[in-house]
C-alpha cells in the first residue's frame, strides 16, 4: 500500500505539467484583421494578426471623425455651426447635477446621408438613418487619393482601378490637402463627384459605401444631382466629411455607426479604422 500510495502522489505531482505544457496559450488571442490582399474580395474572410499591447507591430485605431466643436463649417454659411451644447443645469449653480443639452442639425460634422436626404418619396417611405444597414457600415473599406486637380469624375473613377468586390472606399482629395473642415467658413470650390462620375461608380463597380472628406458627396455644382445618383435605389450609403489627414492609403477595418434617430434623414456618426 505504501508503495502505491508513492505511485499515486508521483502521478498527480505529473499531470498538471503535462497539462500546461500541452494547453499553453498565447498572451494574446489573435483577431481577425484586414490586409491589402482582399482588395479583390474584402468582405471573404482575412488573415490574422496579433492584437497589439501598445507597442509597435499591433492592430491601432484610426479616429476619422472630425471632433465637434462650433467652427465646423456649414455648407453656404461663413459662421460655422456656433455653439452646439447648452448647460441647462449646473452644479456650480447648485443643481444635484451637470446636464448638457445639444442641439445642431443631423448632418454636422462626420455624418452618414440616409436615402431620404435628397428623395423625398424615400423621406415619405421612413428609410431613415435608423432603416441604414449597418453590415455596409462596418467591414473592409480601401482608402484612397483622388487626382488633386479634378472633381470626381468618371474618368478619375475609371483610372482609380477599383476592383470588382470592393465595397467599401473612402476618397481623400484635394479637400483634406487645404483643411477645408478646419475651416469656419465654408468653400464652395471644393472637391465632390459629378453626376457622371457618381453614375459611373454605380454602373462600374461593387462600391456601397462612399465616404468622402467634405460636406457634401457631390461638388457644388451637382449638389443634387450628384446626391440623387447614389440614394435612388438605396443601396448606397454616403459618408460626408470624414477626417482623412495624415492617414495612409490602403486596405483597413472601418466601423461607422450613426445614432438610432427615427425619422431623420442624417446622423452624426463615429468612424474609426482599425489596420
Amino acid at each position: 500500500m505504501a508503495r502505491l500510495a508513492v505511485v499515486l502522489m508521483i502521478l498527480f505531482a505529473a499531470v498538471p505539467q503535462a497539462l500546461l505544457a500541452a494547453g499553453a496559450q498565447p498572451d494574446h488571442p489573435r483577431l481577425p484583421t484586414c490586409s491589402a490582399t482582399a482588395a479583390a474580395a474584402p468582405d471573404a474572410a482575412a488573415p490574422t494578426q496579433e492584437l497589439g499591447n501598445g507597442g509597435g507591430g499591433g492592430s491601432r485605431i484610426v479616429d476619422i471623425t472630425h471632433a465637434m466643436r462650433p467652427e465646423l463649417p456649414v455648407m453656404g454659411s461663413a459662421a460655422g455651426v456656433g455653439p452646439l451644447l447648452r448647460l441647462k443645469k449646473s452644479m456650480a449653480n447648485g443643481s444635484r447635477s451637470n446636464l448638457s443639452e445639444l442641439r445642431m442639425s443631423a448632418h454636422t460634422g462626420t455624418h452618414v446621408d440616409a436615402p431620404g436626404h435628397m428623395w423625398q418619396r424615400h423621406f415619405d417611405a421612413g428609410f431613415d438613418v435608423d432603416t441604414l444597414d449597418l453590415e455596409l457600415l462596418n467591414g473592409p473599406a480601401l482608402l484612397v487619393d483622388v487626382p488633386r486637380d479634378t472633381n470626381i469624375t468618371a474618368e478619375v473613377m475609371k483610372s482609380l482601378n477599383i476592383p470588382r468586390g470592393v465595397r467599401r472606399v473612402l476618397f481623400r482629395t484635394l479637400n483634406t490637402d487645404k483643411r477645408l473642415m478646419w475651416q469656419k467658413e465654408s468653400d464652395l470650390s471644393f472637391v465632390g463627384f459629378t453626376e457622371g462620375g457618381a453614375q459611373w461608380l454605380v454602373d462600374h463597380t461593387d462600391i456601397k459605401l462612399v465616404g468622402v472628406d467634405y460636406l457634401s458627396v457631390s461638388s457644388y455644382d451637382y449638389l443634387i444631382s450628384g446626391h440623387v445618383v447614389f440614394s435612388k435605389s438605396r443601396e448606397i450609403v454616403i459618408v460626408e466629411s470624414l477626417k482623412l489627414d495624415d492617414v495612409e492609403a490602403g486596405m483597413y477595418m472601418l466601423h461607422c455607426l450613426p445614432l438610432r434617430l427615427v425619422g431623420a434623414e442624417g446622423s452624426p456618426v463615429r468612424c474609426i479604422l482599425i489596420k
